[in-house]
């Protein structure tokens, strides 16, 4: 997983905690923000799947 994939990935998590902790300070905005940064995170993970390094070619 690369640092960028890592990074959404923590985002989102972060997201989620504090729609749990600090439910009715923020409304609805930490959910869709957890929602933008986990759909990002599937993106980086589907491009990071494409450009692979294969050390084999050479």
């Amino acid at each position: 997983m690369s640092k960028i994939a890592l990074s959404l990935l923590m985002l989102a998590l972060s997201s989620l905690a504090l729609d749990v902790f600090a439910r009715d300070e923020f409304g609805n905005l930490p959910l869709i923000a957890a929602g933008v940064f986990f759909s990002c995170w599937l993106v980086a993970l589907i491009i990071g799947r494409r450009f692979k390094f294969d050390p084999q070619l050479r």
